[in-house]
């Protein structure tokens, strides 16, 4: 058994027992055959002194025996990593920040506690997964649907707490936007409710947000204040219909009419799915293409003209392209566009959205039927799933084993800055990201095309691939690192990040001589005076570690 950093032997076996006796022994999980399950199965540092690791785990069911784990932690300062299922790979998975942490594991924590179909809401544990969620909605008939990410199996706690998103309307497909109140343990364990949620008997927890005084739940998320137990969610209405349709422009520089327009309409609220990016011409697949494509279907053999063109495309050069799109009837862009809603307005909608496209010279536009809802099983087949609240695991297929991938990676690790939401800013990004790929001897693209998750803002998501191999993940993660400090010279800024990189995210945020983390580190010490909760994560470090992060950072620096 391994002990955590700082903790005597005869101190950890004491909280051992004490956790023991708080959930019961059976789940307590200290054997190094147990521990390997909350390693990260994308780690960067596989089989390197750096991986992380967890000394124990235990796994609570009461938010009683959540309180008692952390008044333990606090009496034999033993730090503490909470997670909800732990499944978020490539942004760190189960392991902990700070190597030598107990993992407070809450997958037994996984009761739906309500689910109001008039309200549309619903109150949650952290152990439920999107799977579980649907299953609930399902098995009773409700007329709501829950925004699902990629992939199913994680947890609407711990996905929207670490700032997740999903495929639905823009107010549901930001997870923790979507929320509505919370529970937390507190690092000293006590218990606080949050929002309306704070008033004793309160008939309104999951229909008014904020409550009175200061809103605090931001402080919840990517953060290592406390220990979510409960939370509240706002679900999508079942629509009567959906409607996808495509928008297709033909030559390079329509993306900047293009991107314009569907600002307009999706900030003025007439296209209401997430819209979804390709471009035929230069092989980029839309999110819908792709996911179709891991199905392992065979693929078409690509035109040597056209890959010679794309090419010269990448180089300066689109007329060539652009024409051989005219004559083949191929588009540069394709923008998919989603409707939900009554069949009558949605329709309308899109009349309305294609009288705003056809400024563009040449533009043409395809729609498929209208779906009325609710899917039959039949249709359930034909649709991509996460656009129809439905989980899925399929976006797990990405780096498998295929006809096109007959030697897959071990996993990859997300880099995933947010660019301004318009096409200047496509460009020049590509320009940096495609520059930096040769100086650091990455794979480079011709071209990569963001996703609007988000409202007013697009996010590249870029898989750095994870191998068995040490020096090509100690090359991977260098460059890694530098792609960091060059997004954010240029003012993007990454919106998550798996542990290894948080430090160096978080130091990007340097505005005023780090006021942002100097006051994330005020909260730490006040509300968590033993430094006991997730430390390091997010990159807030409590008062006693913070030496040791700054060596780490200057030796990653030199």
């Amino acid at each position: 058994m391994r002990i955590p950093p700082g903790v005597s032997a005869e101190n950890f076996a004491a909280a051992i027992a004490q956790f023991e006796q708080a959930v019961g022994k059976e789940w307590v999980f200290t054997s190094d055959e147990d521990m390997d399950l909350y390693k990260d199965d994308f780690s960067p540092f596989l089989g390197e002194p750096e991986e992380r690791w967890a000394s124990a785990a235990v796994a609570p069911t009461t938010v009683e025996e959540v309180q008692s784990i952390v008044r333990t932690a606090n009496r034999y300062k033993v730090p503490l990593y909470p997670i909800s299922t732990g499944r978020d790979l490539g942004y760190g998975g189960s392991a902990p920040a700070y190597s030598g942490c107990v993992v407070v594991d809450l997958k037994r924590m996984n009761r739906v506690l309500e689910v109001n179909e008039d309200n549309a809401s619903c109150l949650v544990e952290p152990g439920v997964s999107y799977f579980d969620l649907y299953r609930y909605i399902e098995e009773r008939g409700l007329k709501v649907w829950v925004d699902v990410p990629d992939p199913g199996w994680g947890s609407p706690v711990g996905n929207s707490l670490d700032r997740g998103g999903g495929y639905t309307r823009p107010q549901f497909r930001n997870h923790f936007d979507a929320h509505c109140g919370m529970e937390i343990v507190l690092p000293n364990g006590e218990l606080m409710r949050t929002g309306m949620g704070a008033l004793p008997g309160a008939k309104t927890w999951q229909q008014y947000k904020s409550g009175f005084g200061p809103w605090i739940d931001g402080m919840f998320s990517q953060s290592c204040y406390g220990i979510v137990t409960k939370m509240g969610f706002w679900l999508m209405p079942r629509p009567e219909a959906y409607l996808s349709a495509s928008v297709l422009a033909g030559r390079r520089d329509d993306l900047y009419a293009l991107v314009k327009v569907l600002n307009q309409l999706e900030n003025g609220g007439i296209t209401n799915g997430m819209p979804d990016l390709g471009s035929p011409l230069l092989g980029i697949m839309t999110i819908a293409e792709y996911a179709k494509s891991m199905q392992d279907l065979p693929q078409p053999p690509v035109d040597p003209e056209l890959t010679a063109l794309r090419d010269r495309a990448a180089a300066g050069r689109h007329e060539e392209l652009e024409a051989y799109g005219q004559r083949k009837g191929l588009a540069y862009w394709t923008f998919d566009i989603k409707f939900y809603g009554p069949a009558k307005v949605i329709e309308a909608q899109w009349e309305y959205s294609k009288e705003q496209f056809s400024s563009i010279p040449g533009v043409r536009f395809r729609a498929d039927p209208v779906i009325r809802l609710p899917l039959t099983p039949a249709q359930k087949l034909q649709v991509r799933w996460p656009e129809f609240g439905i989980p899925t695991l399929n976006m797990y297929s990405i780096g498998a084993r295929s006809s096109t991938n007959p030697n897959p990676t071990h996993g990859h690790m997300w880099f995933s800055p947010i660019i301004p939401r318009d096409a200047q800013a496509v460009f020049e990004a590509n320009e940096v990201f495609a520059a930096a790929a040769r100086q650091f001897d990455l794979p480079v693209l011709r071209f990569s095309l963001p996703s609007c998750y988000w409202e007013r803002a697009f996010i590249f998501i870029f898989g750095f691939p994870v191998t068995t191999d040490i020096k090509t993940n100690q090359k991977n993660r260098a460059a890694f690192y530098k792609l960091i400090e060059t997004a954010a010279e240029h003012g993007w800024g990454e919106y998550r990040t798996a542990p290894a990189f948080q430090d160096a995210v978080m130091s990007t945020y340097s505005f005023n001589h780090h006021a942002l983390l100097r006051f994330h580190e005020t909260l730490k010490d006040a509300i968590d005076a033993n430094g006991i909760m997730s430390p390091g994560r997010y990159g807030i470090w409590p008062k006693h570690l913070r030496a040791s992060r700054d060596r780490a950072a200057s030796g990653r620096a030199t």
